[in-house]
């Protein structure tokens, strides 16, 4: 059975229940009260004519002779349906449930009604049993249940209309969803479904589409890194190759220059090998990592010290600004060294010589920041936000000996989320690049 067959049977079954409870009770109900209303208005109708035939006779007798006849059939008389007694319970006139010279309890007593005449009590009504409905009454207490009960079937209809069309409401997005979900399948990813509403349904549309983007995203990235990855290995595999069977064909003689260019391009392609296999790692959540609280200030001094000379090589200036509080961070000192020389190599590179890179550390709120800048020419704000994708480069025309693999910074960023922190890149065009790293504050 589909979902909407099963929505709109909830609603008729809830919809018949609730609605046979309210029209039994209703009904019920109604009878009661309007007996009681019958009833009610007999007795002050009864209690006004005994008070006429009291003023009247002056005595009690020959009451129930008037009383108890049959006004449909003269001839007959039926059963008188109350009794009248005096103010200490003696029973003056029996009727049904009373007999003669009875005395009545005083709770009895009390529960009936007055005759007064001149404020004086003449007589208590007791009222023994309610007298038969008369036909025009019958007929409105037959048409009023009558209403109720068609209301009862018209409140049915409409709950079953009304659930239909719900069901529909509720199943439609689900059925989209579905459909997506098995084109997504067969491997269409460009899959969006319509938000029709701000509910738990509109959430799940908005997730589904997000989950969509991101999948679309990873697939295209998939190929896309595919596709690097064979681009980046041909290169050193060529010159490899290229190399090694000149050489063996005594096309370049084998000199110690050709065996090294063999060994430089070999050296490469384990490092990328060895990058691709960290980065991996990284993604399944399998790097191992060791944590352990660090001090920041003497972990960038000892990073600044090992850098020095190849700054210095370079005529550059590699430049450091601490905290003057000691600021603690749990993280791997080894995996995290990684991730600072990665993006020192960077700014070594691309800053020019008498250039200048600056590190900082300081707290802000409960995170740690660390910044790296250099006033190398910079890139646009697009390309920044592209930075640690794989194998990205700013300018495609670049050469392997301009620059490495393109994996550095793609490394980066998962040894900085693991370490459960942020990292994003900030630059214009002609101001340079900074790094901008967060993690939380040991605490």
């Amino acid at each position: 059975m589909k979902l909407t067959s099963k929505l709109i049977l909830a609603f008729l079954v809830v919809s018949l229940l609730s609605t046979g409870i309210i029209v039994l009770f209703t009904r019920v109900s109604t009878n009661s009260e309007f007996n009681k209303f019958v009833s009610d208005r007999y007795k002050a109708d009864l209690v006004s004519q005994l008070t006429t035939y009291y003023q009247e006779k002056q005595t009690w007798e020959g009451v129930e002779k008037i009383f108890s006849r049959d006004h449909d059939n003269p001839t007959q008389n039926r059963p008188l349906f109350f009794s009248i007694a005096d103010v200490n319970g003696n029973i003056l006139v029996a009727g049904v449930n009373h007999y003669a010279v009875e005395k009545i309890s005083t709770d009895a007593l009390g529960a009936g009604t007055k005759i007064l005449i001149n404020n004086k009590t003449v007589g208590v009504l007791l009222f023994n049993a309610p007298p038969n409905r008369n036909p025009l009454e019958e007929q409105f207490l037959h048409r009023i249940n009558d209403s109720i009960l068609l209301s009862g079937i018209g409140t049915i209809i409409l709950a079953f209309t009304l659930g239909a069309i719900l069901s529909r409401t509720i199943t439609g997005p689900i059925r989209e969803l579905t459909k997506a979900t098995h084109e997504i399948a067969n491997g269409k990813f460009n899959q969006q479904v319509p938000v029709r509403s701000r509910d738990e349904i509109g959430e799940l549309a908005k997730s589904f589409n997000k989950m969509n983007n991101d999948l679309a995203r990873s697939f295209d990235l998939r190929k896309q890194m595919t596709a690097d990855i064979a681009h980046e290995l041909r290169t050193p595999l060529s010159l490899i190759i290229g190399h090694a069977e000149a050489v063996h064909d005594g096309v370049l003689p084998p000199s110690a220059e050709n065996f090294e260019i063999i060994r430089e391009e070999a050296e490469r392609l384990e490092k990328m090998v060895d990058d691709l296999r960290t980065l991996s790692l990284a993604d399944a959540g399998e790097l191992s990592m060791e944590f352990q609280p660090v001090g920041i200030n003497k972990l960038l001094s000892d990073i600044q010290s090992h850098y020095l000379i190849p700054f210095a090589n370079k005529r550059a200036t590699l430049d450091l600004e601490t905290s003057l509080f000691t600021l603690q961070v749990n993280l791997d000192p080894l995996r995290f060294s990684q991730a600072l020389t990665n993006i020192l190599d960077n700014a070594l590179h691309y800053t020019p010589e008498q250039g200048r890179v600056a590190m900082t550390a300081k707290q802000i709120d409960d995170e740690i920041e660390i910044a790296i800048a250099d006033n190398g020419e910079g890139i646009t704000p697009e390309e920044a936000t592209r930075l640690f994708d794989r194998f990205y480069r700013t300018d495609e025309s670049r050469t392997r000996d301009d620059g490495g693999s393109g994996l550095g910074l793609a490394i980066t960023r998962s040894i900085i989320e693991m370490h459960k922190g942020r990292i994003w890149a900030e630059s214009e065009k002609g101001k340079g690049l900074r790094m901008v790293i967060r993690l939380p504050l040991a605490i």
